[in-house]
């Protein structure tokens, strides 16, 4: 795609929607001459540098990369129209364009029947779906593990409800005996499980995890903020293949969230939640005197917590899945890439004399540290720590990130290394973006170097 031709395309076809209208006259107060704007958006852009390469397959720090260019161009044309999808009044089209886009989503899950919407994060989707879940089990608590994402234990907070961490395996997946004593005290009335831990992408046993909704009366709740478009991978072929079962699970629990702004190729924010029973809906029921006159039809306001939403994010999500749908062929190939290029870097690790893989990837995330000697904690986290730092600096910058792990989570998995703190950074790389498959040799390589590896003349 020419990015800079179908911005322009889009600019125009605004302006010619536009203009059938009629012409009127800006008003004055809104006037800035091209000579000021010239000066501003010199100082702006000078701003904007001081950003990492998130584009570039040298980053593979955060969870962060570039939307596609339709996203682009999509959120663009909506965004000049500024249309807002919380009611029909102000979005019919991008609300259409949303409904869409969430069913596509729906289905990719399994779902027969569902309710959803698009939120502007995962912790506002994981915030409305444990807030339809306290209303279902009043007086109950939420489960989740001891590796969810933080945004549980915070919302648990919000909504006044109990919240349990459950202890975690040596891969970081939840522990489901643990969960089950638990849910024998009758303290619990949801289960959060992760599709994909944020810190190592870990995909909790769901699949299992359904004969404890079965035997507890416990409502399960998926997190695939991060990795629920890894259910395109599921039952592959080829080395990016996953295990279907705890993916194909995921249609036979009650909820589930995914964020479009991490795998989806979207900007930021661009989250979903989806239900499997249209009819909790009845919780979000709310009035309002000067919205939802335009239509019969079911406003996406009344079925979520949020107001006023960007109408342009659906726009750019609805463009985007029309050229790349989330199905094995479109999306899942993106997908693809970023997990064969995080399974050829542990294979790297591995075999390497300078780094020592942390554990195993599921996903794109692979987890790891500097060999050490004395192999310690506290001499793990200083080399960590210290890769991380000159890493972003030199002729040939390589942007990582860090994980902190307890002393425990470290015992399960590398019980030769004496524990003599309370834990460690590892170092951490998101191979999110596709190019890191052509990329990974080299930015191991890097790796290795300032691990202190001197390949052999």
């Amino acid at each position: 795609m020419d990015l800079q031709h179908w911005l322009g395309r889009a600019a125009d076809a605004v302006e010619q929607w536009a203009g059938t209208f009629g012409p009127y006259r800006p008003h004055p107060s809104l006037l800035v001459d091209d000579d000021r704007f010239a000066a501003v958006f010199e100082e702006f852009t000078g701003r904007l540098e001081d950003n990492y390469p998130f584009f570039h397959p040298s980053y593979v720090g955060q969870m962060l990369k570039p939307p596609h260019p339709a996203a682009v161009v999509g959120y663009l044309a909506a965004m000049l129209v500024n249309p807002n999808n919380h009611a029909l009044d102000g979005g019919p089209a991008t609300a259409r364009m949303e409904r869409e886009a969430v069913a596509q989503l729906a289905a990719m899950f399994g779902y027969d029947t569902h309710l959803g919407h698009l939120t502007t994060s995962g912790t506002i989707a994981n915030l409305e779906a444990l807030f339809v879940a306290r209303e279902l089990h009043p007086g109950q608590g939420v489960a989740y593990s001891q590796d969810a994402h933080y945004t549980h234990g915070r919302m648990c907070r919000v909504l006044g409800i109990e919240g349990h961490p459950v202890p975690t395996d040596e891969r970081g997946r939840m522990d489901l005996d643990a969960l089950e004593e638990l849910l024998r005290t009758g303290r619990v009335g949801t289960v959060v499980l992760t599709a994909g831990t944020t810190g190592l992408g870990a995909v909790d046993p769901v699949h299992q995890a359904l004969a404890l909704k079965e035997r507890h009366g416990v409502r399960l709740h998926v997190d695939a903020a991060y990795g629920g478009f890894f259910t395109l991978l599921a039952g592959a072929s080829g080395p990016e293949g996953l295990p279907p079962e705890p993916w194909r699970a995921i249609a036979r629990c009650d909820s589930v969230v995914v964020d479009p702004h991490k795998h989806g190729l979207q900007p930021y924010g661009c989250g979903a939640v989806l239900f499997r029973d249209p009819e909790v809906g009845r919780f979000y029921l709310h009035d309002s005197p000067y919205t939802y006159f335009t239509s019969a039809e079911l406003h996406l306001g009344e079925i979520s917590l949020e107001c006023s939403r960007a109408g342009a994010a659906a726009a750019a999500l609805w463009l985007t899945f029309r050229l790349i749908p989330p199905t094995p062929a479109g999306l899942g190939s993106v997908l693809a890439a970023g997990r064969r290029a995080a399974l050829r870097w542990a294979e790297l690790i591995t075999a390497s004399d300078a780094l020592e893989l942390y554990q195993q990837p599921e996903l794109d995330i692979v987890g790891y540290f500097p060999t050490v000697e004395p192999a310690t904690l506290s001499a793990v986290d200083t080399a960590s720590a210290r890769v991380l730092a000159d890493g972003m600096t030199g002729p040939a910058p390589v942007f990582l990130s860090t994980l902190r792990a307890d002393r425990e989570a470290f015992a399960a998995r590398h019980p030769g290394i004496t524990a003599d703190a309370d834990g460690a950074r590892v170092l951490r790389s998101v191979l999110m973006k596709p190019e890191a498959e052509q990329h990974v040799e080299r930015v191991h390589a890097r790796v290795e170097q300032l691990a202190g590896f001197r390949r052999p003349t």
